[in-house]
């Protein structure tokens, strides 16, 4: 299982992700905002605010797969 090691919001809703394995990974969570409780990441306090919580990234009591956000994000160089 992969782990998060570190995260960095950026602008448009885009965070920088770096992985266990140090691979850097740039995720897009626009496509998230219209759904369920991510809705609530709308709001850029509350979105700049992710934390890593037992190697995931979480905003309070969301939170997401670190597999998939490491299968579904773009690596950068």
């Amino acid at each position: 299982m992969k782990k998060i090691i570190n995260v960095e919001p950026l602008e448009d809703y885009k965070l920088l992700l770096t992985f266990d394995d140090n691979i850097k990974k740039i995720k897009d969570m626009k496509p998230y905002l219209d759904k369920g409780v991510f809705k609530a990441l709308r709001d850029r306090n509350v979105f700049n605010n992710v934390k890593i919580v037992l190697g995931t990234i979480a905003w309070g009591d969301i939170d997401m797969c670190p597999d998939s956000l490491y299968e579904s994000s773009k690596t950068i160089e």
